[in-house]
């Protein structure tokens, strides 16, 4: 739906990717699909403040893999098909 939506809109809005994220590849998941911005609070309820770091981490080495500088340069750039409900 998030891949849809940033297709429609052609990117015109700000996305923000919500639910289903436990890890850095969930997130990149959204931002690839087109979120600028990800929330994870209930995650971080059970998990606590580590679980930042953690995606943190995760999430750059997405980044580097592909061959992104930064966030930026990924959102919307999947094929429209990450894996999302």
């Amino acid at each position: 739906m998030l891949a849809q939506m940033h297709m429609r809109l052609n990117g015109a809005v700000t996305l923000v990717g919500v639910g289903g994220i436990a890890s850095g590849q969930d997130a990149y998941a959204k931002i690839r699909a087109g979120a600028a911005w990800f929330s994870f609070i209930r995650r971080w309820f059970f998990h606590g403040p580590g679980l930042v770091t953690r995606i943190k981490r995760e999430l750059l080495a997405c980044l580097q893999h592909d061959g992104f500088a930064n966030l930026r340069e990924a959102i919307g750039t999947g094929e429209g098909d990450e894996g999302l409900n």
